[in-house]
């Protein structure tokens, strides 16, 4: 591969960290290549883009991000597979669900929203993180949740709150 090669796979690289915003490096090493296409009809099932690069090349793409990643570094040896999905916990679902039947692939660092997770023991974590729409439906959730207890008190108290409301009227006319 030459320079220009390898400049135009760390831009295509860039590129998919910038559009996704999350990305997960995992080891897949030692695996057979009927696994590895298993790992990618899952992938691709799920909507994540999955790709293999050198560690060099995927360094320089990380070094084009905004902040501090560099403690993603550390977790760049050996083979490295990069899973890219706009639903930052989709990844490690699909990893933690490929565990049950192989011992990898294996978590060795992941990208969410400029935070930086590294190493394996990290997997759990990022499964029970909640996508951006999970987070919204919650929002909406708790402020919607004061309105509704009003209304419903409202409802219930309807003959109460009208009797006041007459009883006040006769006072003042």
């Amino acid at each position: 591969m030459n320079r220009e090669e390898k400049n135009e796979v760390v831009l295509e690289l860039q590129g998919q960290m910038q559009e996704f915003g999350n990305f997960y490096i995992a080891d897949t090493s030692s695996l057979s290549v009927e696994q590895i296409n298993n790992i990618r009809r899952k992938c691709f099932e799920s909507d994540i883009v999955m790709k293999v690069a050198k560690n060099t090349l995927i360094r320089k793409a990380i070094e084009g991000l905004e902040g501090d990643s560099s403690e993603i570094y550390a977790a760049l040896k050996g083979s490295s597979s990069l899973l890219f999905s706009k639903t930052a916990n989709a990844p490690a679902k699909l990893i933690k669900a490929l565990r049950k039947t192989s011992e990898k692939p294996l978590l060795k660092a992941a990208y969410i929203d400029s935070s930086v997770y590294v190493g394996d023991d990290q997997l759990n974590s990022l499964v029970s993180l909640k996508s951006r729409e999970e987070l919204i439906g919650d929002i909406i959730g708790l402020l919607q949740s004061p309105a509704k207890n009003v209304v419903s008190a409202l409802k219930s108290s309807g003959g109460k709150i009208a009797g006041i409301v007459k009883t006040l009227q006769e006072r003042e006319g």
